[in-house]
Order: structure tokens, then C-alpha cells, then sequence
């Protein structure tokens, strides 16, 4: 039987892709519980600087499987079912918002569901030309999850988050950049490239600093102006701190590259 998921690390780079191409990367019970086991390890690994998402064959991923779905409902086994959501998906997108590094969506082609809200707990999200974003909740009468209603209005705002929501359509590539649902998109052919030399740049960046931005950007979502000047102040003071600022300084002066070690 193949794995739901693989992961795979090269260089600082960790990529998880989802493997049920027959299955448009539906997400059932197992491949929600690799998925969780693959993000929980990259969040803690230390060697690793940059985390894709990404799926196989046409889908990036269009969220719960409903076959299994039908066929969990059908057998009455509901507390199964309906603990999902604690059990995986808010602890799958948890950690892929919390993680100290930074993450990409590598949106090989339609995200739906669930697969919509994880691309959008990424901080970048690069698209082949033939992807695209469905919310698909309400058509099977479901509210939204996995971070949809807190990720999506910080996207696109309150209003337009609502319309999407009530009225699903798959949103192309080239409308989802429009509403900065898109970081960027590229041909399809060249989405592997593109997002390889994203994550190596990253990776090869000064990874504390950028858990920093991370780390606050997510904290004055939150809290007010004041909080989150503190708490700005606390990570100009960690990174301050951190060896990768005095090279980059001493790189400066002496007009030479920076190298950074995350620490």
C-alpha cells in the first residue's frame, strides 16, 4: 500500500507532499494522521529551515475524503467522524502556522476544503497556472475549518471572505492573485523550479529572524498596538542577540555576502 504522504529533506529544505493522486489528495484518517506526524517532525527539526506543502498529480488537495466520510456516517460511527477537526485538522494547521520557519504552498493544482485552508495557513502560496481555490463547506452543508475563518479575512477581508464562503466557485489561479489569495503563479511546468528556489533561498536566510516576523506578524493579529510593540521588542532583542546578526553586520561593512546559520 503506497503512503499517504512523503517527506523528504534536502538542504535545509523539508517538502511534504500529499500521495493519493487517484484520490485528488483527499484527506481520510490516515492521511490526516501522516500528515500531523510530518509537520509535528519537520515544526521541531532544527535542520530544517524551510517547509513546502504540496500535492500530487492534478489536486494540491480538496479536503475531506467523502467516501469515507459517507461511509463513517452510514456506519454510526459519528465520534469518529466528529472529532476530526480537535484531532487532526486543528493540530495539522496549528503547527503549520506556528512553526519557527518559514512554510510555502506549492499549489500543484485545485485546493478545496480543507486543502484550501491549509494553503492559506502557508505564508506563501505559489500556483501553477491550472490551480485554483474552492471553500467548498457549504456544499455539503458543513461550516468551515482548518483556520478558514481566521486565515481567509486576513487574506481578503471580512466581506469578501463571507461571499466566498456562502457562494463556493473554484476561483482560477489568475483570480485568486488578484485577491491575494496568490503569492504568485507560474506555468505549470515550471511551479517544481520556481518553488525550489524559493525554499533554498529561504533556507539558506537568516531563519531566526524570519520565525521572528513570522512569530509577530501572527501575535498582532491578535493583540493590541501596544502588545504587539512589546512583543516586537522582544524578538528585535532575541535577534539581536543571535550570531547570524553580527555576521550579517560584519558581512556589511566589509561589502561581503552574509552567511546565516538560524541562530
Amino acid at each position: 500500500m503506497t503512503e499517504p504522504i512523503s517527506l523528504t529533506t534536502t538542504d535545509g529544505v523539508a517538502t511534504i507532499a500529499l500521495t493519493r493522486p487517484e484520490a485528488m489528495n483527499s484527506l481520510d484518517i490516515a492521511t490526516k494522521e501522516a500528515l500531523l506526524a510530518a509537520v509535528t517532525q519537520v515544526a521541531g527539526d532544527s535542520s530544517v529551515r524551510c517547509v513546502v506543502l504540496t500535492g500530487s498529480g492534478r489536486a494540491f488537495c480538496v479536503g475531506q475524503d467523502l467516501k469515507e466520510h459517507v461511509a463513517l456516517l452510514e456506519s454510526g460511527s459519528t465520534d469518529e467522524l466528529f472529532t476530526t477537526v480537535e484531532r487532526h485538522y486543528n493540530p495539522i494547521v496549528s503547527t503549520l502556522a506556528d512553526m519557527p520557519k518559514p512554510v510555502i504552498a506549492a499549489v500543484n493544482g485545485v485546493a478545496a476544503g480543507a486543502g484550501a485552508s491549509l494553503a492559506f495557513a502557508c505564508d506563501l502560496r505559489i500556483l501553477g497556472e491550472s490551480a485554483g481555490f474552492n471553500l467548498a463547506f457549504p456544499g455539503v452543508a458543513l461550516s468551515c475549518d482548518t483556520g478558514a475563518s481566521w486565515t481567509l479575512p486576513r487574506l481578503v477581508g471580512r466581506a469578501k471572505a463571507l461571499e466566498l464562503l456562502y457562494f463556493p466557485s473554484t476561483l482560477t489561479s489568475g483570480e485568486s492573485l488578484e485577491l491575494g489569495l496568490a503569492t504568485r503563479v507560474v506555468p505549470d511546468a515550471d511551479l517544481a523550479d520556481e518553488v525550489a528556489g524559493l525554499a533554498a533561498k529561504l533556507a539558506a536566510g537568516p531563519t531566526l529572524s524570519y520565525a521572528s516576523i513570522r512569530q509577530s506578524v501572527n501575535f498582532s493579529a491578535t493583540h493590541d498596538f501596544g502588545e504587539s510593540l512589546a512583543f516586537e521588542g522582544s524578538k528585535m532583542t532575541l535577534t539581536g542577540a543571535s550570531g547570524d546578526h553580527r555576521r550579517a553586520v560584519a558581512a556589511f561593512l566589509a561589502k561581503e555576502k552574509a552567511t546565516f546559520e538560524g541562530r
